[in-house]
């Protein structure tokens, strides 16, 4: 299942959500104008990798990305949910909450890593935590969705809560199997980064407040 939008409405310009999409299309637009040898070391001082962890690495890695499908499918999945957890919260403290999820899904990918040698990069993390946010904030929200039949395409909405928990299960059982089958992860995805950045959102955003400015806005539109 991809999703393609949802019904929940926002009531502010999501510029931390847009600078955020920005600034990781201008890293990967420099790590493409690189050639291959120093793209590999690019991504690997500035990667996250479990041998070798660096603090300053658990940021830098969140703006990586290892091609455009990577690249767009996380940038459209951060634009769909970010939005909204960015106009509940308010500016500065989405771009925390973002950070600090991204932080835990890569501490939660060091310590359950298969291969450590193998560079973590990537906003999935984060972007994870803004899910996690979304179902607890907005289950009922309907996310029109792209489902594949044999050979066909259709759309269908479903509710945030359904399709969220879902991505979880996809995500959390994948990275059990990854354990069993040790090479799984290698150049592949880090679904425990996936699931403590899910995990991490949820918690955080059951104990933030709301942005002062978000019930003034909603009361006004409803």
């Amino acid at each position: 299942m991809f999703p393609l939008r949802d019904t929940q409405p926002s009531y502010t310009r999501p510029v931390v959500t847009m600078a955020l999409i920005a600034v990781n299309a201008l890293v990967f637009l420099f790590e493409l104008s690189l050639d291959p040898w120093s793209r590999n070391a690019f991504v690997a001082a500035y990667g996250l990798v479990p041998e070798n962890f660096a603090w300053a690495n658990v940021l830098t890695s969140m703006f990586l990305h290892g091609g455009w499908m990577h690249l767009l499918g996380n940038m459209w999945f951060l634009w769909i949910f970010g939005d909204n957890i960015e106009d509940i919260l308010g500016h500065g403290k989405f771009l925390g909450f973002y950070l600090g999820c991204g932080a835990v899904a890569g501490l939660t990918q060091t310590l359950l890593s298969t291969d450590p040698r193998v560079p973590m990069v990537g906003a999935s993390g984060a972007i994870a935590g803004v899910m996690g946010a979304y179902m607890l904030k907005f289950p009922q929200s309907r996310i029109l969705t792209l489902v594949p039949i044999i050979f066909f395409f259709t759309t269908i909405e479903v509710p945030a809560w359904l399709m969220l928990i879902y991505w979880f299960a996809t995500q959390f059982f994948s990275g059990v199997g990854s354990i069993a089958y040790s090479h799984a992860s290698q150049g592949g995805v880090a679904f425990f980064a996936h699931v403590g950045g899910f995990v991490a959102g949820a918690a955080a955003i059951s104990v933030m407040a709301r942005g002062p400015r978000y019930t003034r806005r909603r009361d006004l539109y409803w």
